[in-house]
């Protein structure tokens, strides 16, 4: 392939605007086009027929599964490319069950990007480093404690919302501080964490936290 063509999806524009330019000029890929959400990333998706798509996991309207649902691979086109801050075990794992060929985080510079999106261009699989053993781990089967079919049935009964709340207090952060990194109110933290117990059938953070440990997904 001469060059890969790419759609970056992220809420944040101050980032698109960033990856854009850290891609520009560089031998091997060209960015055709960008979105903010599920539905603008489904659209552009379809009007651009990119070679990859740089997909953030946590989006507005339903997540990075939810736009490779919508705009599933045809014929191995596009490919998908999970680019995210979240190194949680949940959000890879599921990530690459929706159909996504390779998941990197947000640390990855500029030349290491280029070439994960020319690998999964052409038909590689890439991870980060750190996040590489827990998948092999995960689709061989073998170095989790818990079945990964009972997770997915536990996490499908939060909302994404819940399991943002639910990864944060399980690592040890207040209500206080999760109210601020999800820009939302304590009263709100308080009553996802409610909803988190109840749904788990947990009875405190403490368990919470070891639940999530188990899972391994701190």
């Amino acid at each position: 392939m001469s060059e890969a063509r790419v759609v970056v999806v992220d809420d944040h524009a101050m980032f698109r605007s960033g990856v854009r330019a850290e891609l520009a000029g560089q031998p091997g890929v060209q960015v055709v086009g960008e979105a903010e959400d599920v539905d603008t990333a489904v659209r552009a998706i379809m009007e651009q027929a990119p070679d990859v798509v740089l997909l953030d996991v946590h989006l507005p309207g339903g997540g990075g599964v939810e736009v490779m649902r919508r705009a599933p691979s045809v014929d191995g086109t596009p490919r998908y490319l999970a680019l995210s801050v979240s190194d949680a075990a949940e959000d890879v794992i599921g990530t690459i069950r929706g159909g996504a060929r390779g998941y990197v985080t947000k640390t990855i510079t500029g030349p290491e990007l280029v070439a994960a999106i020319v690998r999964v261009a052409d038909g590689d699989a890439v991870f980060s480093p750190r996040l590489a053993g827990f998948v092999l781990d995960a689709f061989a089967g073998t170095g989790l404690s818990v079945d990964l079919a009972d997770v997915d049935e536990d996490l499908d009964r939060l909302t994404e919302r819940e399991r943002e709340v639910m990864r944060l207090i399980a690592r040890g952060y207040s209500y206080k501080e999760v109210a601020g990194e999800l820009f939302i109110s304590i009263k709100t933290v308080e009553t996802h964490m409610s909803n988190v117990l109840r749904k788990l059938q947990l009875s405190s953070r403490h368990e919470l936290t070891r639940w999530a440990s188990d899972r391994r997904l701190l």
